[in-house]
């Protein structure tokens, strides 16, 4: 009896023409992948940053980031490694507890974070003129910024960076 599929030899056939298809396919999708300019993560010294005070949620410190000239990157949506001081209790932990969206940085493009130096409601707390600052995964390349004022520091957070200003307003409970 005769099947109605086709015989050995032509299967073999359509699947040899069907595996080049999928080589050419995938050759052509690895070269232009290859050509395309591919954005790499932002180190610390790929960025210029400024900080400013805002009244907002109770005062907090917004950090914005961009770019150097000539220089395409992006930042993950985490919180920015930071402290006040060089003790454990003046590093920042996270204001938000989820991942936000990656900010690609270029030109006049900013990204912002918000830190909020005192969560506690006490008198307590030890003053600060200086923040040490660095994209997470990079500590070894912090740099260090002025504060617009001095600010008393206990148990800060920061937000994720962000693409919109509003969105890194650091609320405390």
């Amino acid at each position: 009896m005769r099947s109605r599929f086709a015989a050995p030899s032509a299967r073999l056939a359509l699947a040899a023409v069907a595996a080049v298809a999928v080589t050419a396919t995938a050759a052509g999708t690895a070269t232009a992948d290859s050509r395309s300019n591919t954005v790499r993560a932002c180190a610390t010294k790929d960025l210029s940053f400024k900080v400013s005070l805002k009244t907002q949620a109770g005062g907090y410190f917004l950090v914005t980031a961009k770019a150097k000239s000539g220089t395409t990157c992006y930042l993950e949506g985490v919180f920015p490694s930071a402290s006040f001081g060089s003790s454990s209790d003046t590093e920042v932990a996270p204001a938000e507890h989820a991942v936000s969206e990656r900010v690609t940085l270029s030109g006049s493009t900013a990204a912002y974070a918000g830190i909020n130096p005192k969560t506690t409601n006490n008198e307590f707390g030890k003053q600060f003129d200086f923040l040490h600052l660095s994209v997470a995964g990079d500590e070894t390349n912090a740099v260090t910024l002025a504060l617009p004022e001095t600010a008393t520091v206990d148990r800060p957070v920061a937000t994720n960076w962000h693409a919109d200003p509003a969105d890194a307003v650091p609320f405390s409970n």
